[in-house]
């Protein structure tokens, strides 16, 4: 059985293993990975915190391509998606076991929705600044009273006066279940956009089932989801291709519930690409 580590990334907080020698299939089953993430009766961290928002493991890559693989489970055992918040924590965790990445600047890792690149920017004690690249961003569309993304993980995305008046207990379900997002469903940010340009975002998670104190593919879903609902009241349409002008990378500064993001991205015809999110990993 493998040591078992926690971090935390802007709150977001995972239970984390070194799988690279194996004897982890334990730790990939849904009754193990749901005991493990239970707040009440959970694996308990040095800080006190007990359980997680879900699983990781750093595996090895079989063909050498890789600096490692990233395989994330949800705490009700599910898998398959992309984890933003769990990508830096991972990359961070790889810069704990003293990981060098092959290049000699950035880890190359696999995840579940294809290639990442995470690197290190700062340090400061057991926590650091990551910057994570994420998938480019094509699925979108506008949808209910909001907008859906694609962005290594299903989101919906609401913009909303004040999210701190949003009853997500009710709301984030509501939409999560929604028939429009049937049958796999999707996560749920509710947005507030302030008056610096910043946004100030809630995620109620599927998987999780509950809102996360962070959800890194969600703010970066209402990073861009703001641009297009800009776009969408500015001109009518959803994307820059009219304007006629170069790309260039947008900044977005984000509240999360405990600690502040950042995401970058370029608008490239219908298409996101070099979309960053920066943030803090800590090991706890």
């Amino acid at each position: 059985m493998g040591t078992l580590y926690k971090l935390s990334g802007a709150g977001n907080d995972f239970i984390v293993l070194d799988g690279r020698s194996g004897g982890v299939d334990e730790y990939r089953k849904e009754v193990t990975i749901r005991t493990l993430c239970d707040r009440n009766t959970g694996f308990k961290a040095a800080d006190g915190r007990v359980g997680a928002d879900g699983v990781m493991i750093l595996s090895s890559s079989d063909d050498g391509a890789w600096d490692f693989v990233m395989e994330y489970f949800n705490s009700d055992g599910s898998s398959g998606m992309m984890c933003g918040n769990g990508g830096r924590c991972i990359v961070a965790f790889a810069d704990f076991l003293g990981i060098v990445p092959a290049n000699g600047k950035f880890y190359e890792f696999l995840a579940a929705d294809g290639p990442h690149t995470g690197e290190i920017l700062a340090h400061k004690g057991r926590s650091c600044t990551v910057k994570l690249k994420m998938k480019d961003v094509s699925e979108y569309r506008r949808c209910t009273d909001g907008w859906f993304l694609d962005t290594g993980t299903r989101h919906f995305v609401k913009f909303v006066e004040d999210v701190e008046a949003v009853d997500i207990e009710t709301e984030g379900p509501r939409y999560r279940w929604s028939e429009e997002f049937a049958p796999i469903g999707a996560n749920v940010n509710f947005v507030q956009v302030l008056p610096d340009g910043s946004l100030k975002v809630r995620t109620f998670e599927k998987g999780v089932e509950d809102e996360t104190l962070a959800c890194g593919t969600g703010i970066t879903a209402s990073a861009l989801a703001a641009q297009l609902e800009a776009w969408h009241k500015d001109a009518g349409t959803d994307t820059q291709t009219s304007s006629g002008t170069s790309a260039k990378s947008i900044h977005t500064a984000v509240h999360a519930r405990i600690d502040e993001l950042a995401v970058d991205f370029t608008p490239s015809g219908s298409i996101f690409t070099d979309v960053f999110l920066t943030g803090p990993a800590a090991l706890i």
